[in-house]
């Protein structure tokens, strides 16, 4: 075994992770009968009669129910009152029963019927003979358009309007599971570091991440994982081929799991062996930038306020202005709850105030296409007394994990 930077290696650093999914709680009924609760009461303030969900995240978060896609219609009917119903394959109800944790009638649907007649029928039982259907934005075209067809007496909107503001604000038990969350992630990028060696590939280093998800806890469904050496790091979503790790090389690892439907999403940005003055200068204004974006997350501030603040320094030290390369490509950061990539977003033309249990990406990359490319990202959540770390940023540049 090929020892690693710190005297480490993968299986060493398998064997010392335990898991902490026990330091974790799920989210309880109470409060999802509290978030049905709150999107009837903006569904009356809105003029809606009836909420379709497909098998979204957004069902997850109203019902505690994991559906997965297909050709197939898997939903749940939300009216403005009343209470909820499931609507299924027929073949499918037997198993769908055993997975309702929330109440709530269930209705199916033969293979040779249309299942988005029965959508539309079942809101028309639920006392709306016509008036607005809001249908989650995560719905397939060909869904939606059956649901156009079938009722034609409804007016049909993009139901963001009354699920975002409810995603959006984070109760204290949702921050406490992305704390969780991001604890371990974090907990799986110091393993990495002490494990890597001259030598090995990213890919070796995906498996590694991903089996050490699984050993600390996390759900068994990976989200996503990013491990670049050298000039691809300059990629901020990666490159299709493998690299091989050598002293100089600048490292970038972008990983995030889930611990009980909620994600993780950190980045970390440090030389392998001995870096060069130019490696630290531009090291040096991404945490600068960082640190910028953090101070301009205040409440009452518009989301683009922050990006602003992150993409000034940047664009200060001499990078490119806007989107220009070298400098920072793409928005400063993103909303995260049960999807990695929510609302809000931190992005120049977003006036969305900044509300407590707001929770947000801090990720203002460097890219210098030829040379390399730096992203420290960390995440912000948006408490009564302001902004708050999920996760402390990367110490030094000599010493990213603070353990020097």
């Amino acid at each position: 075994m090929t020892q690693g930077v710190g005297g480490s290696t993968a299986e060493a650093e398998l064997a010392g992770l335990v898991s902490l999914r026990d330091q974790a709680v799920p989210i309880g009924q109470a409060e999802m009968r509290a978030r049905i609760g709150r999107v009837q009461a903006g569904m009356r303030a809105q003029g809606v009669q009836a909420l379709y969900l497909d098998a979204s995240t957004s069902t997850f978060y109203f019902t505690g129910l994991r559906l997965r896609g297909s050709e197939r219609l898997h939903g749940v009917l939300i009216p403005a009152e009343g209470e909820i119903t499931y609507l299924t394959p027929v073949f499918e109800e037997a198993k769908l029963r055993t997975m309702i944790t929330l109440d709530g009638a269930v209705r199916g649907w033969q293979e040779h019927e249309d299942p988005t007649a029965l959508v539309i029928e079942t809101v028309r039982e639920m006392g709306y003979a016509n008036g607005t259907i809001a249908v989650d934005p995560a719905t397939p075209f060909f869904t939606f358009d059956g649901l156009r067809r079938a009722g034609n007496r409804y007016d049909f909107v993009n139901a963001n309007a009354v699920i975002a503001p409810c995603r959006m604000i984070k109760t204290p038990a949702e921050i406490a599971l992305i704390k969780q969350a991001m604890a371990m992630t974090l907990a799986v990028h110091k393993a990495v570091a002490r494990m890597l060696h001259a030598g090995i590939t990213t890919t070796q280093v995906e498996d590694f991440v991903k089996q050490a998800h699984q050993k600390i806890g996390m759900d068994p469904v990976f989200t996503f994982c990013i491990v670049l050496f050298g000039e691809p790091t300059a990629y901020p979503h990666g490159v299709p081929y493998p690299q091989t790790l050598k002293d100089g090389d600048m490292v970038l690892v972008d990983i995030g799991c889930t611990l009980h439907g909620y994600q993780s999403d950190i980045t970390r940005s440090y030389v392998f062996g001995t870096g060069s003055a130019r490696q630290r200068a531009v090291w040096e204004i991404e945490r600068a930038a960082e640190m910028a974006a953090f101070e301009a997350a205040r409440l009452g501030a518009p989301c683009e306020a922050v990006d602003a603040a992150a993409r000034g320094v940047i664009e200060a030290a001499g990078f490119g202005k806007d989107y220009a390369l070298p400098g920072l490509p793409h928005r400063t950061g993103h909303g995260l709850g049960l999807d990695v990539h929510e609302e809000p977003y931190i992005v120049r033309g977003n006036r969305t105030v900044l509300e407590a249990g707001m929770c947000f990406s801090n990720e203002p990359t460097i890219c210098i296409y030829g040379e390399f490319g730096v992203r420290l990202e960390d995440h912000i959540y948006m408490a009564e007394d302001g902004a708050h770390w999920f996760t402390e940023p990367a110490a030094s540049f000599d010493d990213p994990f603070g353990v020097g």
